[in-house]
């Protein structure tokens, strides 16, 4: 596993539950997943040696998050089964080259503009030579390592665009407009190499400042646009040759004939929106993933309840201490998960919680509930 962090916690546990070793590569010695693992090495994602003992002690090579060298990956696949493809983390790393593979498939995306000094031929201090009225007002992103709405500037109009581009040191960039939005959803798909491929029902997710703050299943979305959803998210694990667990993240928007989709971005892991899953389906995403890149049959994706809603647990909540989870302990329908994080910080991701009931709702209610009397506690 190239990452340490929660999503490869998970995904290790579920594999040493299917009776594999595990090996976790992860510069910090005090990374989630390196606690779990039979082995873990503390160096960095792009460590020759580390590599090297990856490839001669794996059988299977994946990750966790999309920041690990591509060319890292592609040397590993060099010498063994690495999924997903460095190919694919590649396009996921860049926003940029996400958002042209998307539009080259198509798959509907919102206008979108690279903001790179390369492309226009500037420098940072002149003014940005840019023309597309059609992607603004915008959010500027940087095309690579912003998450959880870091690397994002608002903008309004080409001056506003200018001052965001120097406050982001010039970066290559990606401009996309500002949507109306209706809801967020996501569709986690799996796919074997063979091309085998299920889905999970969909997410409608609700972020707080860029972070994903609450996952509701099933959407409470038409029909239609969730089978849309689900299609749209097949369509890009089949143009990708997907090898895992693929999450797609979609905005639904006011359009002229009423709500449409609009793929927003991929994650190419399992994903924050599907953390329900460990509580909430017959196979959660983790063991999904082991078994797709291992090359075993896929599991069933079948929610076990009625409705699951799953709120995160932010370093916020950890400002006055530890915090006391006897409300939520005493709630037969919630499920606790901490990830083992040593250090708190407003906006890190320390936990979730999952409630389980018959109607998506109730569960939202109960969530919020129960979050709530821990951040008053």
């Amino acid at each position: 596993m190239l990452g340490g962090g929660q999503l490869g916690r998970y995904a290790l546990m579920a594999a040493r539950t299917m009776g594999f070793r595990t090996m976790v590569l992860e510069p910090d010695p005090e990374a989630p997943a390196g606690v779990v693992a039979d082995e873990h090495l503390v160096a960095d994602y792009d460590d020759p040696e580390a590599l090297a003992r990856l490839a001669a002690t794996c059988s299977v090579v994946t990750t966790e998050f999309e920041n690990p060298s591509a060319e890292a990956m592609a040397t590993l696949a060099r010498s063994v089964r690495v999924a997903p493809s460095s190919t694919t983390v590649g396009i996921a790393q860049d926003r940029g080259l996400e958002k042209e593979f998307l539009s080259s498939v198509g798959v509907p995306v919102g206008p979108f503009a690279r903001v790179d000094a390369e492309v226009f031929g500037v420098g940072v201090d002149d003014p940005v030579p840019f023309d597309r009225d059609d992607c603004l007002p915008g959010i500027l992103k940087t095309t690579r390592g912003g998450y959880d709405g870091k690397g994002q500037r608002s903008v309004d109009d080409v001056d506003g665009l200018w001052h965001a581009w120097r406050a982001l040191n010039g970066a290559p960039c990606v401009l996309e407009r500002r949507l109306s939005l209706v809801t967020e959803v996501s569709v986690i798909v799996a796919r074997t190499a063979e091309g085998s491929v299920v889905t999970y029902p969909v997410a409608e997710n609700r972020h707080v400042d860029g972070i994903l703050d609450v996952s509701v299943v099933p959407a409470r979305v038409d029909e239609v646009l969730a089978d849309r959803a689900v299609g749209l998210a097949m369509t890009v694990a089949d143009a990708l040759g997907y090898v895992g667990v693929l999450a797609v993240e979609m905005f639904i928007v006011d359009g002229d004939d009423g709500p449409e989709l609009l793929v927003n971005e991929i994650a190419p892991r399992p994903h924050n929106s599907g953390h329900w899953t460990l509580d909430g389906s017959r196979t959660d995403q983790f063991t999904q993933q082991v078994r797709a890149i291992c090359g075993l049959a896929l599991g069933d994706t079948a929610m076990t309840a009625g409705g699951v809603a799953m709120v995160n647990l932010l370093g916020d909540l950890w400002d006055g201490g530890e915090p006391d989870w006897s409300a939520v302990l005493a709630e037969p329908r919630a499920h606790l998960h901490l990830y083992g994080k040593r250090t708190a910080r407003p906006g890190r991701k320390m936990g979730h919680l999952t409630v389980v009931d018959d109607d998506s709702g109730a569960a939202e209610v109960i969530a919020r509930r129960l979050r709530e009397t821990v951040s008053r506690g």
